[in-house]
């Protein structure tokens, strides 16, 4: 029987449990070079401490101007490389594999004097109207996806995710309401993110799995839905996409407010979907904080990996906590080791 503690292997990424720790901004770069400091190096680390299977790092951009804010982390420039790569080696260190999220975030990028995106649609009546980029930007912004990634692979990641959700640039060319274009971005509106995989994968080590987190409906008037997602994800496997993250939404005009999303693992169904249907290992996300209904997500075989986010930004340990309420046998740090009780 599976369970949250099984073990997991895809490719060449061996996993101790299905706990993963999903990307989340810290907005916490404090001379807004894009390098990671010490709040990083704790952060991500002390969640390897705390027992979990695979961590992913924050929303990392390809741009300066391709940032939510200036305080973001970028792998634009070889000088970001060093401060990832000790985050690389200390995670592994305490046992814990670790990938990043390479992105983009097109018009919601807040700090651009002008953002840019597929069409010039504005995020929200608060927001600046991006500048839409030309084909030979388009094809330009897929060489930057690329040498995100070689850097990525320089710093030792075990993975690499590509952010295709919640509203930012690979998720705006996908969706309707906000690529407008009429060259062939807008004739085939998956036809960015597959190069994008492809740009990934060339310079991804052969074993090494490429993660791509969509969001499967976009929960407002005039999107997609999971039908949809489940034909776009298809072709994303067929391009290279090894593991599926499948969440939704993505705020303003793609977003979840008022509408479902108050009640736990209301995402599940979506990744369940997604795996039934495309027939790719997929983690689940989405209020997934309960041990036990964590547990029973993985199985039940709804999905392969299950992310927890809020409930590790609370609490660090997550993962041996769970563990001790469901009694599963895991590795604890000598040094805390006179705090749970397993059996």
């Amino acid at each position: 029987m599976l369970d949250l503690f099984s073990t997991y292997q895809i490719k060449g990424l061996d996993l101790k449990n299905r706990v993963v720790m999903p990307p989340m901004c810290q907005y916490s770069v404090t001379k807004k070079d894009g390098i990671a400091n010490d709040w990083h190096h704790t952060h991500y680390v002390s969640r390897a401490v705390g027992g979990t299977g695979l961590i992913i790092v924050e929303m990392t951009d390809v741009e300066p101007d391709g940032r939510i804010t200036d305080y973001d982390l970028g792998l634009w420039s070889d000088d970001q490389v060093p401060a990832l790569a000790k985050i690389v080696e200390d995670v592994h260190r305490h046992g814990s594999k670790i990938g990043i999220q390479i992105a983009h975030a097109g018009r919601k990028a807040e700090d651009a004097d002008v953002p840019v995106a597929p069409s010039p649609i504005a995020f929200d009546e608060n927001s600046k109207t991006p500048r839409e980029l030309t084909t030979e930007e388009v094809k330009g912004m897929v060489e930057k996806f690329r040498l995100a990634v070689r850097r990525a692979v320089q710093a030792g990641f075990d993975t690499i995710e590509l952010h295709g959700a919640h509203g930012y640039l690979i998720h705006q060319f996908q969706s309707p309401l906000t690529n407008k274009r009429t060259d062939e971005y807008g004739q085939d509106r998956t036809k960015f993110a597959i190069e994008v995989i492809r740009a990934a994968k060339s310079e991804m080590p052969e074993n090494m799995p490429l993660l791509m987190r969509i969001s499967a409906t976009e929960f407002v008037e005039g999107g997609y839905g999971i039908e949809d997602s489940i034909e776009f994800s298809k072709a994303y496997k067929e391009a290279g996409v090894d593991v599926i993250h499948v969440s939704a939404g993505g705020e303003g005009q793609i977003a979840a407010a008022g509408r479902p999303g108050t009640h736990v693992a209301y995402q599940v169904p979506l990744a369940r979907a997604i795996k039934q249907n495309v027939g790719v290992p997929v983690i689940a996300v989405g209020r997934l904080d309960d041990a036990a209904l964590a547990n029973a997500v993985v199985g039940n075989e709804d999905a392969d990996l299950v992310a927890v986010g809020r409930g590790m930004l609370k609490n660090p340990y997550w993962t041996l906590t769970a563990a001790e309420q469901l009694r599963k046998e895991t590795k604890i740090p000598e040094q805390y080791s006179r705090g749970f009780q397993l059996k």
